[in-house]
C-alpha cells in the first residue's frame, strides 16, 4: 500500500532522535507503577528529561542494527546474507561493550552469546535464535530499516524480521517487528496518523502467511519441538500476525474511547512482549498525534516497559513530525547524539 501525503522532512533524524529521547525519558520509570512515577517525577505532563540523558539497551541495539545496515549497504543492494552476518556481528560487539550495563534483556544476552559460540559458517545462525521468545527486544531496535530510502517492501519486511529472528525466534516477534517498521515507514512517507491502525491491520491481513525464505531460511522449523509444530512456514508466521492483529484491535478499541489520563498499559498491555510494545506505543502516539512531547511523556509514565514503549512512541512521532518535534535542549544532551545525528543525516539525504 502506497502512503499518501508529503514525506516528512528529515524523518530519519526525527525518528532516531525521538527514539533515544523516549528511551532516556522512560529509563528512570521502568519497573515503577504510575503512582511511584508521579511521586518521583511530578505530574506526567510536565516530566523533564533526566540530566544526564542516558539511554538503555534499546537505543544501543538500535545503533548496532543501524551500523550493520550502513555497512551492508556499502557495496550495493541490501542482501539477506550480508545483512544477517553484519547484524549478528554488531549484536555480538554490543554484547561485549562495557557500556552494555543498562539492564539488557535476558533473551538478547543469551542469543548473542549463542551467536558468538556458533562455528560459522558451518553452523547456521538460526541455531542461536530463542524460538520461544517474543520479547520487545525484537522490535524496540527495528526503526532503522524503516528509514533507509529506496528499499522494496520485501527488503524492508525481510530485514525487519531477520534482525528480530537473530535473537527472538517466536513468530510474533517477527510480525511485530515487521509491523513496527511499516508504521515508521508509513509515517515518514506522509501517511495520516488517523488511518495508521487500519493500514497496519490491512498489511497484517495481506501478509499473514508470507514467509520470507531468503531472509529467514528454515528458521520456522526450529520451533516445531517447542511449540507443538507448525506444518508449514505459512502457519508459523500466521501465528505471529494473528497475535499482532489482536493487539491492534485493542489499540483501535482504546482509541475509540480515549482516556488520556489513564495508563495506556491498562488497555493495550504492559509492553514487555513485542506485540504489546507496538500496540501501546501506537496508543500513546495516537492519543496525541499533534503533540509529540505529550505523547512521549504519556509513554514514559506507564506501569510497563516504559523505556521501550516510549522509544517506539518517539520513533513514530519523530517520523511523522521530523526533528522539529523535539526541544533543542533535549536533543542536544541525549547520549550518542552525534552518531544518531550522523545516521539520520545519511538516510535523510
Amino acid at each position: 500500500m502506497t502512503p499518501t501525503g508529503t514525506r516528512t522532512r528529515r524523518a530519519a533524524t526525527g525518528a532516531l532522535t525521538g527514539l533515544a529521547l523516549g528511551d532516556a525519558l522512560g529509563f528512570p520509570t521502568e519497573f515503577n507503577d504510575v503512582p511511584a512515577i508521579l511521586a518521583k517525577c511530578g505530574p506526567w505532563r510536565e516530566m523533564e528529561l533526566p540530566a544526564p540523558a542516558f539511554v538503555t539497551d534499546d537505543t544501543q541495539m538500535t545503533l548496532a542494527f543501524a551500523r550493520a545496515l550502513r555497512t551492508a549497504l556499502e557495496d550495493g543492494p541490501l542482501d539477506p546474507d550480508r545483512l544477517v552476518r553484519e547484524t549478528g556481528d554488531a549484536f555480538v560487539r554490543w554484547y561485549h561493550d562495557p557500556e552494555n550495563n543498562r539492564a539488557p534483556g535476558t533473551t538478547c544476552l543469551t542469543a548473542c552469546a549463542a551467536l558468538e559460540a556458533l562455528d560459522r559458517p558451518r553452523e547456521p545462525w538460526q541455531r542461536a535464535s530463542r524460538m520461544e521468545s517474543k520479547g520487545c527486544g525484537a522490535n524496540m531496535r527495528v526503526t532503522p530499516i524503516a528509514l533507509v530510502p529506496g528499499l522494496t517492501e520485501e527488503q524492508r519486511a525481510g530485514a525487519a524480521q531477520a534482525q528480530a529472528a537473530l535473537t527472538h525466534g517466536h513468530p510474533t516477534a517477527l510480525a511485530a517487528s515487521d509491523l513496527t517498521a511499516h508504521a515508521v515507514h508509513l509515517l515518514a512517507a506522509g501517511a495520516d496518523p488517523a488511518g495508521l491502525v487500519g493500514r497496519l491491520r490491512s498489511y497484517a491481513f495481506d501478509h499473514r502467511t508470507d514467509y520470507h525464505h531468503a531472509w529467514l531460511g528454515d528458521l520456522w522449523s526450529y520451533g516445531r519441538n517447542s511449540t507443538g509444530g507448525d506444518s508449514t512456514p505459512g502457519e508459523y508466521i500466521a501465528r505471529g500476525f494473528d497475535d499482532c492483529l489482536a493487539a491492534l484491535d485493542r489499540t483501535r478499541a482504546a482509541l475509540a474511547d480515549p482516556s488520556p489520563e489513564t495508563d495506556p498499559c491498562l488497555t493495550t498491555g504492559d509492553g514487555w512482549i513485542a506485540e504489546e510494545a507496538l500496540a501501546t506505543a501506537l496508543h500513546c502516539f495516537l492519543l496525541f498525534p499533534g503533540e509529540p512531547l505529550t505523547a512521549l511523556r504519556r509513554a514514559a509514565c506507564t506501569r510497563g516497559d516504559s523505556d521501550s514503549i516510549a522509544c517506539l512512541t518517539g520513533a513514530f512521532a519523530g517520523a511523522h513530525h521530523g526533528p522539529g518535534a523535539w526541544p533543542r535542549d533535549w536533543a542536544g544532551r541525549i547520549e550518542y547524539r552525534a552518531e544518531l545525528g550522523s545516521l539520520g543525516a545519511l538516510w535523510d539525504d
